[in-house]
């Protein structure tokens, strides 16, 4: 059985287009993901969406840490977190998805990010492990096999989920035309992409 895995094709991780402000995190070409992941839902017995879900004090928020930037890094939950701009904070627009993702071809949303204490860039866990999302259980009670991730960003919530997918034991595909990435360092999307394909995933056209 394959699954389709979504990752967070959201309004704060997409840029402006008409009616739609630009987004506080928003990764350059993500809408463009949105008509492949459309075309995907229907090749697949199961469709999940991962949706990030960050309560307003989330500590990977820049604005929570006093003389820190965007882009610093700091130590959240003991790990090197990047801080970023307030985002997907709950219950707000900017944390919906995309209005032109079809929500008729999603069978299961999971959330992520909801622990104020550290990030969870993986759709399968905490950056730590220390918490699962239930995505995992989700794909095993529905007895899949086979793990395709594709959505934003590459470089780092696409990265983690695959590499978990295929840590578990899936066997997990990268559909690298649905991803867009950061790049917040030159390089980091392609650096990530090699090191899905070293940890076994496969590396797919769509």
């Amino acid at each position: 059985m394959k699954a389709l895995v979504l990752v967070d094709i959201q309004n704060d991780f997409t840029p402006a287009a008409p009616g739609k402000p630009e987004g506080a995190l928003a990764v350059p070409g993500g809408l463009e993901v949105i008509d492949i992941a459309n075309r995907l839902m229907g090749e697949h017995d199961l469709v999940v969406a991962t949706q990030d879900w960050h309560p307003a004090d989330h500590g990977s928020f820049a604005s929570r840490h006093a003389a820190k930037r965007i882009g610093d890094v700091v130590k959240l939950g003991g790990f090197d977190q990047v801080l970023w701009p307030d985002h997907c904070v709950q219950n707000t627009a900017g944390a919906e998805f995309c209005a032109s993702l079809d929500r008729s071809g999603i069978h299961q949303i999971v959330r992520k990010g909801t622990d104020p204490g550290i990030d969870s860039y993986s759709g399968f866990f905490d950056n730590g492990r220390r918490k699962a999302t239930g995505l995992a259980d989700l794909l095993r009670d529905r007895g899949v096999t086979d793990v395709a991730v594709m959505g934003l960003a590459t470089d780092y919530c696409v990265k983690f989920t695959a590499l978990d997918a295929a840590d578990l034991g899936f066997t997990t595909s990268l559909i690298v035309e649905g991803c867009r990435g950061v790049d917040l360092q030159p390089g980091d999307c392609d650096r990530a992409i090699e090191a899905m394909r070293e940890a076994g995933v496969r590396i797919a056209a769509g």
